[in-house]
């Protein structure tokens, strides 16, 4: 679906045109075209690639989907892959993983977007309220799509930072071992679903600042470094809630191990103490002749006794060594 087709000279906007007029507005000195869809058909990527030239490779890495993040050259044109990490908008703590696929030449930039709820409206908003930016071409709007994918990276990270420190605070609460065990790695999931979108990104996105920059880049080489530095504080941030995640593992694990031995405690000391018990009715109860007190008329009370101190004396015990 055509979300948008608008033409730009000298960083400003001339008009909103049709598909089949882009070839006449690209050849234009100082303009480049700006073309955002989403959901594409097989048969719009053709048209696009008929009108801008685009390679067959990276069209028909668009046309399949589910890329890996990556920005890759083909000649004089970029061919951008970035993941769209949102929440679902069913249950806010699942992640819907979406996809844009972005062709940059200098003198068009074509955005297809995939599986996503949210649009880039206001990318488009924000390059047209800094005309002298926008003067860059096409390596702006670029950079201006990057920055967008990642700031929303952010409120993701934050709200996993949140869930961990609730499942951390509930890890010494008696009967959660296996409820925050799930969760946790529930939460591992989506950390490393966000780790798949940040970290190949940065290794693409560091060749648009430094070394032999694409031509299409060369004006704007300074915002990329800036992206590329929101993505190494967020990979920064998603290892150290990993390793977090794996400590609260290995801690919930312990104190499962300590619930398990707590009872394991209990059922021994109520073992000693009903053993005694058997053991002394065990000895009273063979019916042999000559036993002591066998005749005596306090005996059985006596034994009675006995066997309550002994249990009373274990209980004590048992109770003051705290496995009671």
């Amino acid at each position: 679906m055509l979300i948008n087709c608008v033409v730009y000279q000298n960083g400003t906007k001339l008009a909103d045109i049709p598909v089949s007029e882009i070839s006449d507005y690209i050849s234009r000195p100082d303009a480049f075209v700006w073309v955002a869809l989403q959901d594409a058909t097989p048969e719009e990527l053709e048209e696009m690639q008929q009108e801008f030239g685009l390679h067959e490779l990276a069209v028909e890495d668009a046309r399949h989907g589910h890329q890996r993040p990556k920005i890759e050259e083909y000649g004089a044109s970029l061919f951008s892959v970035l993941h769209l990490v949102e929440p679902s908008l069913s249950n806010p703590k699942d992640i819907n993983v979406g996809e844009v696929n972005i062709f940059t030449g200098s003198n068009y930039v074509l955005s297809v977007r995939n599986r996503s709820q949210k649009g880039f409206l206001g990318v488009r908003e924000r390059c047209e309220r800094e005309p002298e930016l926008l003067r860059n071409g096409s390596g702006f709007v670029l950079y201006a799509l990057m920055d967008a994918v990642v700031d929303r990276y952010f409120p993701i990270l934050d709200q996993m930072e949140t869930e961990l420190e609730t499942v951390e605070k509930d890890i010494f609460t008696k009967g959660t071992a296996r409820s925050n065990i799930e969760r946790l790695y529930e939460l591992k999931g989506r950390v490393m679903i966000l780790k798949h979108a940040v970290a190949p990104l940065m290794e693409g996105a560091s060749k648009l600042h430094g070394g032999r920059v694409p031509n299409i880049c060369s004006g704007v080489q300074d915002y990329f470094r800036d992206v590329v530095d929101h993505l190494s504080r967020i990979n920064a941030l998603i290892d150290t809630i990993r390793d977090t995640i794996g400590t609260a593992i290995q801690v919930n694990l312990a104190m499962a191990t300590i619930e398990e031995s707590e009872i394991t405690k209990r059922l021994a000391a109520w073992a000693s103490i009903f053993a005694v018990c058997t053991a002394f009715a065990g000895i009273w109860g063979m019916n042999f002749e000559m036993m002591p007190e066998l005749k005596w008329r306090y005996g059985y009370p006596v034994a009675l006794a006995l066997i309550v101190v002994t249990c009373s004396l274990l209980f004590w015990r048992f109770k003051r060594a705290r496995w009671l």
